[in-house]
């Protein structure tokens, strides 16, 4: 961003915590450590190990090494193989070869009953410079689509078997494989199909899916929650949440299968003992009500958080919180007891229970404070560091895929990130830095464990869509890939990641690009902007 409006807090007092606490554990039935599962691992942490590189580049999506799809990819998903990566859209899926520093589709499947678009009519509709929401929805219109097609697919994960798992808006999960392992080229089946409609209310979708530590498929509804055989064959064993609660967003486990779940009223840990789901004090189950607040006019769903859980402490460390930003207007960021609440801890003033470590209010830096200060984004953690960002605009379009291809260049978006670090000797959280100026539309941002660099997806009218990286000990831009004005650099809702080698692999609301930065494809800016 040109100008940078950087408000620095605690400095380097509070910054070595971070490296001091531990890693999730890794969840063997996972096909690798991080990428095989939506938010990067069980914990949800969205911090990966790859190298973000410094500077300022320019890059066109359309013109470097692309699949199509979509609309909105949210993520693309590792195998045991890492020169294979799946690809997760909202129409289907694909086999990706990333060997050689390259991008090239295996093969690909659409979903059986979700409406398929041509490469060229996403491309073509893409290619739109909107001038106002009337084209946009004429654009979603055409393509005969509305908000629901979000919901397929977003959260995915590939098992150690190298089998992806998907679900869709309307109940039902698939289960894809390759037709020949030692040839991905002879194609992708449908391994197993299940559907759970006669199993959930009539106003319930799939929310989310995950896999325990013990290999069962958890599969998350608005309003209930089954854990099952990875084959889908056999009756689940089920969980139903109050009547009144909703759930919007995934869940994250831990090691000894804690099932961490927000609704849009309460925080719970339910805990899978290997036969049922228990909600018993005694095996580790709790439940905590947590502020709430109204509806946002753009981006977020419902009335409590837009956080999926993300899980913070770990083996040797001190403090083990799950960690959600609330439902209040004016968000805060909340932190859970996972386990036993230490004896002498006290309830924390204001909180509406004593499982709630602590909890602080965002305000990104923003002063007056806008209305709605929200987040649809989980919370990025690194060590005992958080970021948060602000989604929320004061326009948007009730169907939510009209109001995120609109968000930007019709919609002006919002502006806000800020880093906190937890302070386990004294049970608080402080906040390190803010930023009043950066823009993340939609897409969920990253860590780079090695760079120490946060990463989100914005617009601006004067450079149009970009990637912004921020230093996460000072919040100082260091990292900037501008793709301009075409929409194909629009994350909608997805995750941004980087590979190995430090190759941006862009998950666009038209397909998955991978921009090399040695490529003479990708221009490096003779100065980098603030």
């Amino acid at each position: 961003m040109k100008h940078s409006k950087l408000s620095l807090g605690l400095g380097a007092i509070l910054l070595s915590m971070s490296a001091m606490a531990g890693a999730p554990a890794k969840n063997p039935n996972l096909a690798a450590d991080k990428y095989a599962i939506t938010h990067f691992d069980s914990a949800q942490s969205d911090n990966m190990p790859y190298p973000i590189k410094q500077g300022t580049f320019q890059a066109d999506v359309k013109s470097n090494a692309r699949v199509t799809s979509g609309p909105v990819n949210i993520m693309t998903f590792a195998t045991p193989n890492p020169n294979f990566m799946w690809s997760v859209s909202s129409q289907g899926v694909a086999y990706l070869d990333l060997s050689n520093n390259s991008l090239k589709e295996v093969a690909s499947l659409d979903v059986p009953g979700v409406k398929a678009l041509t490469d060229e009519q996403l491309t073509a509709g893409l290619d739109k410079n909107f001038k106002n929401i009337t084209e946009v929805r004429k654009l979603v219109k055409d393509w005969g689509l509305d908000w629901t097609r979000i919901g397929n697919g977003i959260y995915s994960f590939v098992d150690k078997d190298n089998k992806l798992y998907y679900n869709t808006y309307d109940k039902r999960v698939f289960v894809f494989g390759l037709k020949n392992p030692k040839n991905p080229s002879e194609g992708i089946q449908i391994l197993a199909n299940r559907d759970f409609k006669n199993m959930m209310g009539a106003q319930e979708a799939i929310a989310g899916v995950s896999l325990t530590y013990d290999g069962k498929l958890v599969v998350l509804g608005n309003n209930s929650l089954f854990v099952m055989n990875r084959d889908l064959k056999g009756e689940p064993v089920i969980f139903k949440f109050n009547p009144d609660e909703y759930v919007s967003n995934s869940m994250a486990i831990d090691e000894k299968n804690g099932i961490y779940v927000a609704s849009d009223k309460n925080m719970r840990k339910l805990v899978w003992n290997g036969k049922a789901i228990s909600t018993d004090e005694k095996d580790g189950a709790w439940i905590a009500p947590y502020d709430n607040g109204r509806e946002p006019p753009s981006v977020k769903v419902g009335t409590g958080t837009g956080s999926t859980p993300t899980l913070m402490g770990f083996g040797a460390d001190e403090d083990k919180l799950v960690v959600i930003t609330d439902g209040a207007d004016q968000m805060k960021l909340v932190a859970f007891w996972r386990d036993q609440i230490p004896k002498d801890f006290k309830q924390v003033a204001g909180t509406k229970s004593s499982r709630v470590a602590g909890q602080i209010p965002v305000t990104c830096g923003l002063n007056p404070t806008p209305e709605f200060l929200q987040t649809e984004q989980s919370v990025v953690a690194k060590g005992y560091g958080a970021f948060v960002v602000n989604n929320i605009r004061k326009e948007g379009d009730k169907d939510r895929m009209v109001d995120v291809l609109a968000g930007g260049p019709v919609f002006e978006p919002a502006v806000g990130a800020e880093r906190f670090e937890w302070n386990p000797k004294n049970n608080s959280w402080k906040s390190v830095w803010s930023r009043s100026d950066v823009v993340s539309t939609s897409m969920v941002p990253v860590v780079s464990e090695t760079s120490s660099i946060v990463a989100v997806n914005g617009y601006t009218k004067q450079d149009g869509w970009e990637i912004t990286g921020m230093d996460w000990n000072n919040g100082k831009t260091v990292h900037r890939v501008v793709f301009g004005q075409s929409n194909f650099g629009n994350g909608a809702y997805a995750i941004i990641q980087y590979l190995p080698n430090g190759d941006l692999l862009f998950n666009s609301i038209g397909g998955v690009t991978r921009i090399p930065y040695a490529s003479e494809k990708v221009k490096q800016a003779e100065e980098a902007k603030e």
